[in-house]
């Protein structure tokens, strides 16, 4: 299976806001554990703003998980 172009208008999901709200977290204090802006946690777990690989992996890495398991190209199952 050969992959697909990047598109910079796709959508990504994320499950940000759910591993953060159930480890009792401000976005403020997940955004300083990452060393970045409050608002843009904020806008990645709206889906306003897919985050660079750098950031993907910083927060896969604090949450100890895969990249996969947070973020995705198709809505996660409920």
């Amino acid at each position: 299976m050969s992959p697909r172009p990047a598109r910079h208008d796709e959508p990504v999901f994320s499950r940000v806001a759910m591993l953060r709200t159930e480890r009792g977290l401000t976005r403020q204090q997940l955004a300083d554990a990452l060393g970045i802006h409050y608002q843009t946690v904020g806008y990645i777990e709206r889906g306003e703003y897919a985050p660079s690989l750098a950031v993907a992996l910083r927060l896969a890495r604090w949450f100890d998980l895969p990249v996969e398991a947070i973020f995705s190209l198709a809505p996660f199952p409920r």
